[in-house]
């Protein structure tokens, strides 16, 4: 049975999930301004990516016998000065996310609370992922810097991009 601290602890992150895609579909909307809509592409995937992870909570909490509880979110941040800023404060909301999934794997360790060691274990690998993923399209926008063709193949590769729940671990 699930504790009261591990049963907030997952709707927590739940609702977290869901204001991760929050985030980036504000960041897909900025870069839809911008008409970068490789960028935007990118993000919107990603927003369904974490509305995904978030929908993971969700089903484990039910399972798991407890009520799952939608809570409200922030405003996201809608302005950045360059789609860098961008993918640099995505970067280290996924290390916010890392952490966070982090203690609540240390809490379910804790509390031997087995079940949900394994549930999170799928979190961590996936944070490597995610982590490794922007810092991978910094390390090229930085490169890139002033270069327009560079940039221009960054955003169709990006644009190409696809979220359908299947390609997840």
């Amino acid at each position: 049975m699930l504790s009261q601290t591990l049963i907030k602890g997952l709707n927590d992150q739940m609702n977290y999930e869901f204001y991760s895609a929050h985030i980036y579909l504000a960041t897909a909307a900025y870069c839809s301004n911008e008409s970068l809509d490789g960028f935007a592409n990118f993000f919107l995937a990603q927003a369904e990516e974490e509305r995904f992870h978030a929908m993971k909570f969700y089903q484990f909490i039910i399972d798991m016998g407890v009520r799952a509880e939608i809570d409200s979110m922030a405003k996201p941040n809608n302005q950045f000065d360059s789609v860098l800023e961008a993918f640099e404060k995505s970067l280290a909301h996924e290390k916010e996310v890392t952490k966070r999934i982090y203690a609540l794997a240390d809490l379910a360790l804790d509390e031997r609370e087995h079940a949900t060691m394994n549930f999170l274990n799928w979190f961590i690998e996936e944070q490597v992922e995610e982590q490794a993923t922007f810092d991978a399209i910094i390390q090229k926008l930085r490169r890139i810097d002033k270069d327009s063709n560079m940039f221009y193949m960054l955003e169709n590769e990006l644009g190409k991009r696809t979220f359908d729940g299947t390609s997840e671990k």
